[in-house]
């Protein structure tokens, strides 16, 4: 069976409140930002606890997908741009 190609790229998040940036992520797949697989991350600019470093409103929990760990979002806490 072939294998289907899956289309990855690289987004910034952003604090919905306060617009500071919190990780640039490689994304895979067309679709909402659901969770933030750790391994996936390319660069963090928060202080890894999860929370805004300028605001400090926690928009994300740990939570662990297909065996491994993620970040999942908090909805209406982050936005994405390209």
């Amino acid at each position: 069976m072939a294998r289907k190609k899956i289309r990855t790229y690289t987004i910034k998040i952003f604090c919905a409140n306060c617009g500071t940036l919190l990780y640039k992520y490689r994304k895979e797949g067309p679709g909402h930002l659901v969770k933030c697989y750790k391994d996936e991350i390319i660069k963090d600019y928060t202080a890894g606890d999860l929370k805004c470093p300028k605001c400090k409103q926690a928009f994300a929990r740990e939570a662990l997908y297909h065996n491994r760990p993620a970040n999942k979002i908090i909805q209406g806490k982050v936005y994405v741009r390209r």
